[in-house]
């Protein structure tokens, strides 16, 4: 009697049968890893060499020390975030919120310091609340505070400043009076033709319990993504660029606060973590990184991309300049005042 042997079938995530473009892809991904670890095994001695070199110590060491803190702030953020976003309904907001918009701009704002969530969630946020029937200054003032002064922001900057407490309350007046300057400036000079009504989010037919993990997952790894690009650019400033360089920069007031609010713009850095990525740049004033601080919450590559997407070009061409433009004077006004 013939014994035959049954091979157990490749399926794909959804539990179906792999067709060839799948089974190619695990192929294709098991060869690049086999690939990749054959070259570390050739190439160890050179890159053990290189490790060892003092400035990679040093930049390693910079490194570690920017994720290690941010890491903890950055994790909790993300969790009570997606919470917020799935189990408070946006009709909360809606009814909670002064009926007069000049008022509810301010209230909007200040809610930001009571309910935690990074720059990734309060785009969505604000757009549900426009869908909603919310103002849109009020949606707006709420979308630039809430990633800038909520309590797990504000208690990873005291930590990040433990020898400089006055950080924690300039970066809460200095974010707070941006976010309402922005919301009067929309009730004044914004356009209904300029803001584009949101489209609903994706979530529809998920439980309330998939929709929290798949939203922990999503912005654990984007914000988590970016956590590793700024860490990696605070290291290689502290140990590539030149002392002189650096010198030259920061003891030109005005230069570094421009440098640090373009840094700001670029690094895309998470809320929860951007304060430990401004402590390690020691070179630089308070106030200069409190302009750092104060702008990236608000506006950065990423935040314009989500922005555009959300609420439209239009909005998001006039809105992030302006923002960057009110965020790097009430920065240095608020500076030279508390720090």
């Amino acid at each position: 009697m013939a014994i035959t042997k049954t091979v157990p079938q490749r399926t794909d995530a959804r539990g179906e049968p792999a067709g060839p473009q799948e089974e190619g892809r695990h192929l294709n991904s098991a060869l690049l890893l086999t690939m990749l670890m054959l070259v570390l095994v050739l190439l160890q001695s050179p890159i053990r060499r290189a490790l060892s070199a003092p400035v990679m110590q040093s930049w390693t060491t910079v490194f570690v020390a920017v994720m290690v803190q941010a890491l903890p702030f950055l994790v909790l953020g993300v969790l009570l975030s997606a919470a917020i976003a799935v189990f408070v309904p946006p009709s909360f907001f809606a009814r909670a919120l002064p009926r007069r918009p000049a008022l509810a701009v301010p209230v909007a704002g200040a809610a930001g310091a009571v309910l935690p969530g990074c720059e990734c969630a309060s785009v969505p946020v604000a757009g549900a609340l426009v869908r909603r029937g919310v103002t849109p200054a009020a949606a707006l003032a709420f979308l630039l505070s809430a990633p800038a002064i909520n309590p797990i922001v504000l208690t990873a900057t005291a930590v990040a400043f433990p020898g400089n407490p006055e950080m924690v309350l300039a970066r809460l007046v200095a974010s707070l009076l941006v976010a309402c300057a922005m919301g009067w400036l929309w009730l004044r000079l914004g356009r209904t033709d300029w803001l584009r009504p949101p489209s609903r989010t994706s979530y529809d037919g998920q439980s309330k319990g998939e929709t929290f993990w798949g939203s922990v997952r999503h912005d654990v790894m984007h914000a988590g993504g970016f956590l590793v690009v700024g860490a990696m650019a605070a290291a290689t400033l502290k140990a590539v660029a030149p002392d002189s360089w650096l010198r030259a920069a920061a003891d030109n007031p005005v230069l570094a606060v421009l440098a640090l609010a373009i840094l700001a713009v670029v690094l895309s850095i998470c809320s929860e973590a951007d304060a430990f990525v401004a402590a390690s740049l020691s070179q630089f004033s308070l106030t200069a990184r409190l302009t750092f601080l104060v702008v990236g919450p608000m506006i950065d590559l990423k935040l314009f991309a989500m922005q555009a997407g959300t609420f439209g070009r239009a909005f998001a061409l006039r809105f992030a300049p302006a923002t960057f433009a009110v965020a790097l004077v009430v920065s240095v006004l608020t500076g030279l005042v508390i720090l």
